[in-house]
């Protein structure tokens, strides 16, 4: 089974900048200050303080902070695909399911075997570009097909 990617080491840059190390192999950044501010749990981080405090939380699967406050690790690296400008596990698999595709019928539509697909979707592996634009040629493609 695939698993989805953990944090391996996270630094805080105050006001609201994580850089993570992922299971992965990547080093990404996040910048969550709209969380901070939209989410009362959140609150306490917005001292410099405090949100420098951050640490791995439980084998990898979150950030914490202590006092109850945590992020957990699939939402964070969404975010910090998102904010590189890379596809996330979750756009992965909102493609696969807006195109009705199994794990099967996705690998065969961008030539690639069923097992690298499945890494894809649960996060396991990162998607490369290359994959990201197969999947929008591919709709693009099919979409023409049906007009």
């Amino acid at each position: 089974m695939n698993k989805p990617p953990r944090i391996e080491e996270v630094t805080a840059t105050p006001p609201a900048t994580l850089t993570i190390r992922w299971s992965t192999g990547e080093t990404l950044t996040a910048d969550i200050g709209d969380w901070i501010n939209r989410f009362a749990l959140l609150a306490p981080l917005r001292d410099a303080s405090v949100f420098s405090g951050a640490r791995v939380g439980w084998y990898g699967h979150s950030v914490e902070w202590g006092e109850g406050v945590e992020l957990g690790a699939d939402e964070l690296y969404s975010r910090c695909r998102a904010q590189a400008g890379e596809p996330s596990p979750a756009e992965f698999d909102a493609w696969m399911r807006a195109n009705n595709l199994s794990l099967a019928s996705a690998a065969e539509a961008i030539g690639m075997s069923r097992r690298m697909v499945a890494n894809y979707r649960t996060g396991s592996k990162p998607i490369p570009r290359h994959v990201w634009l197969a999947c929008i040629g591919w709709e693009t493609i099919k979409g023409r097909r049906a007009a």
